[in-house]
């Protein structure tokens, strides 16, 4: 009993040092599904999930979202381990999977809940978003639209919007392709 008593003790020690390197990270770019697809790809980063941020609607639906005026934006919340990537990281995955310089949404999804945005929840992830913005706009010369928001509440998205782009492979390649993105990030992010 006693040595029962001792592995109890050390797995539950080991289970609070290992999620005490997990942090989140929020990020809004367009379609969840692209969004979340781009980072689930990335070593260090736990799960992706599709959901809503940025506005006054408790609990909303994707229809209230994309209809509405909730003022919440399509978000991904990223669980990712510290130790293995940082947020510096992860805002350049961003960066690299949006067009910053699109005011009215994201390739072929416009409209004020497709605009995207870099949630920060500290003053070091502001200063990074920033500083990442400064740079954009003098390699581009142009204007970055990105919103920089501090983060206040996530809400899940629909179950069926989660792991979209693995569970309904099919449909979501052909969303993707008719959208044009990948075309014109290659565009952008290869000057």
């Amino acid at each position: 009993m006693k040595y029962f008593f001792i592995i109890f003790f050390f797995f539950i020690n080991i289970n609070f040092s290992y999620s005490a390197q997990k942090d989140k990270a929020y990020f809004a770019g367009g379609c969840f599904w692209c969004v979340e697809e781009s980072f689930e790809k990335l070593k260090g980063v736990e799960e992706v999930i599709s959901g809503y941020s940025g506005g006054i609607t408790e609990n909303p639906t994707y229809k209230e979202v994309t209809y509405g005026n909730t003022g919440h934006f399509e978000v991904v919340e990223i669980i990712y381990d510290k130790k293995v990537i940082s947020f510096e990281k992860l805002l350049k995955n961003f960066w690299v999977n949006i067009d910053p310089f699109d005011a009215y949404g994201q390739f072929c999804d416009k409209g004020y809940s497709y605009r995207s945005v870099a949630f920060y929840q500290n003053d070091e992830e502001k200063k990074l978003i920033e500083k990442d913005i400064k740079d954009l706009q003098n390699k581009f010369n142009k204007k970055v639209v990105t919103y920089i928001r501090n983060f206040e509440k996530f809400y899940k998205a629909e179950e069926y919007h989660q792991d979209f782009y693995k569970i309904k492979l099919e449909r979501y390649l052909r969303y993707k392709k008719a959208c044009g993105r990948e075309e014109l990030l290659k565009r952008i992010w290869s000057q």
